[in-house]
């Protein structure tokens, strides 16, 4: 009987040849997601890998993965026992000089890629998928969303799958001042301690 790991394994393996939209051009690899596989109690879920990301070919190890290291641990949660991903798998950038500057995703290119992303939801089997940021939200709900309209409360994404959404942690970075950044950080963590608080009253997957 193949495990949903390795049928995971081989869906990752399948991406990284992925050429369904121009994004691999610029692109050094495909950044696939990570953590464990079998109802974990949480799924993460990004936007895009960042410059970072693309070099290592994992999610989440930049700036803002390191501040999401940070929520998380002061949220009580394990990030080895998060699985965490992205929803386009490819880092879309502009080269300027020796930088790589972010580009925001286009919606083809996001629905294109979520292919990727609603096959680790059926294989990891999250008991809640937390988005972060617009990006995710929308491209998991199927619809433009408000991220302030829906924090603090659990939702239903598209397919039935049980959610919640919260900032990305880049957007801490962003912030204009050491206020909002530490008010932003506060947000986040506070959202992941609900989350968890969410999960903890969900019937236990078999």
């Amino acid at each position: 009987m193949v495990t949903a790991k390795a049928k995971l394994a081989k869906v990752a393996a399948q991406a990284k040849s992925c050429r369904r939209c121009p994004l691999y051009r610029n692109a050094t690899q495909t950044v696939f997601g990570e953590g464990p596989v079998g109802a974990p109690r949480l799924m993460l879920v990004g936007e895009q890998p960042g410059d970072q990301e693309d070099l290592a070919g994992k999610p989440f190890v930049g700036p803002a993965g390191k501040m999401l290291d940070k929520a998380l641990a002061e949220a009580g949660v394990d990030r080895t026992e998060v699985y965490v991903t992205n929803v386009v798998k490819h880092f879309k950038n502009e080269p300027r000089g020796k930088r790589r500057l972010h580009k925001k995703p286009n919606r083809s290119e996001v629905e294109v890629c979520k292919v990727w992303l609603d096959q680790e939801i059926a294989l990891v089997r999250p008991q809640l998928v937390l988005a972060m940021g617009v990006t995710a939200a929308s491209a998991l709900a199927g619809k433009a969303v408000t991220l302030s309209k829906l924090r603090g409360r659990e939702i239903a994404f598209a397919d039935g799958q049980r959610g919640m959404v919260t900032i990305h942690p880049s957007s801490i970075l962003r912030a204009p001042d050491e206020a909002g950044r530490r008010q932003a950080y506060a947000g986040l963590v506070k959202d992941l301690e609900l989350a968890l608080k969410t999960v903890a009253r969900l019937p236990q997957a078999a």
